[in-house]
């Protein structure tokens, strides 16, 4: 039932939309079109204004909504959330995709391909032609085309879910071969840690400063980074100080993050790791100004819930493998499930994604497509 070349036209063609994140309007007006015509109706909100507002990185580019459509449907069963995000990672200008004679599709090598997310969305809209196409009973279906979701998911952090009807939700982005799900993924905080000195002269009177980086290098060296449990990760990924050489810095900003399964335990890790900053800056004389974020919180979705059950139903009926696993990778079904909804993320055929080896394939476009429109025409 699904329209294979027409699938990977639409791809492709939507590769060419410069949407990398908070440049999203072009690839909007597009979704809001295609939408419209296969009857849904299509709302935008204001996320893009208020995104812009408070986010300095957001540019000069037209604010952009998360987009919410509603397709009435034939049967009398609870509704179905579909979604997959709208933005791309960088490098993702003048994008290109480029099929060989296998039907891989790759971008032209100097950019980043955009599967993800385009593979999600692109499945969601064949899946829905399909089952109209073929007079496919199925329940009401709502999709979700959020802004943002590579800066931790900004855009659906700010969506009003009282319009949301579903209970239950399909999340088009995961890595991987179809026919395997994420049902649980982290919590993930950024922190900023300000290490205080004391500037000097390095040369005449070094030893009247406090070297902001030498405090930071003593605190990070007592730190256990990388893997401290099975479900937790924790990871300095920048440091930067010092404005010239003859002179002892007196600042040092630190910036990392934390990821677990376990909400309890990401935060255990930063209270640990901000004891040994302040301890290490008590014995150097220095002080820190420190700042942390929760961007995302960790959920499981039980393997006997019916979002889960639903899943491996249709794989098995399309000879997938129908299998779940966690992730440490955050995405918007992150914000979904805190506010009500049970949704598991699932993989549509991205691969070596946020580089410009990136690909996908045309077979995956379909088993993708496939997939979806079997989880919206389940009867069971």
């Amino acid at each position: 039932m699904i329209h294979r070349s027409r699938l990977v036209g639409q791809f492709k063609k939507m590769v060419e939309f410069d949407s990398e994140t908070y440049q999203e309007r072009e690839i909007a007006d597009y979704l809001t079109g295609e939408l419209k015509q296969l009857g849904f109706e299509v709302w935008e909100d204001d996320a893009g204004y208020r995104l812009k507002e408070k986010l300095p990185e957001y540019g000069t580019g037209a604010p952009t909504g998360n987009l919410y459509g509603f397709l009435k449907g034939t049967l009398n069963s609870a509704p179905i959330l579909l979604s997959a995000h709208m933005d791309t990672v960088k490098p993702g200008k003048v994008k290109r995709a480029v099929e060989d004679e296998q039907g891989r599709i790759t971008s032209e090598g100097n950019t980043v391909l955009g599967a993800d997310d385009l593979s999600g969305i692109a499945a969601i809209l064949e899946a829905v032609r399909a089952a109209k196409e073929n007079s496919l009973p199925h329940p009401d279906i709502e999709v979700l085309f959020p802004v943002a979701e590579e800066n931790y998911g900004k855009g659906s952090q700010l969506i009003d879910y009282s319009r949301i009807k579903s209970k239950q939700a399909y999340v088009f982005d995961l890595s991987g071969e179809t026919g395997l799900a994420a049902t649980a993924a982290p919590t993930l905080l950024s922190f900023e840690i300000k290490v205080k000195g004391k500037n000097a002269h390095a040369g005449f009177c070094p030893q009247l400063g406090i070297n902001a980086i030498e405090l930071t290098a003593h605190a990070v060296s007592r730190l256990k980074q990388g893997w401290v449990d099975e479900d937790t990760t924790v990871n300095i990924g920048k440091i930067a100080g010092g404005k010239q050489t003859n002179i002892v810095s007196g600042e040092c900003v630190v910036l990392g993050e934390i990821r677990s399964l376990k909400n309890h335990r990401a935060l255990e890790e930063w209270d640990k790791l901000k004891a040994v900053f302040e301890q290490t800056a008590a014995e150097f004389g220095g002080s820190l100004e420190t700042a942390v974020e929760k961007q995302i919180e960790a959920y499981e979705i039980g393997g006997s819930e019916e979002v889960v059950e639903r899943f491996k139903r249709v794989c098995l009926s399309l000879g997938l493998k129908g299998s779940t696993q966690y992730t440490l990778g955050g995405s918007d079904n992150n914000h979904f499930v805190r506010n009500g909804i049970r949704g598991i993320v699932v993989a549509c055929g991205m691969n070596e994604v946020h580089t410009p080896n990136e690909f996908t394939t045309v077979e995956e476009l379909e088993k993708s497509a496939l997939l979806a429109l079997g989880l919206i025409t389940d009867k069971n």
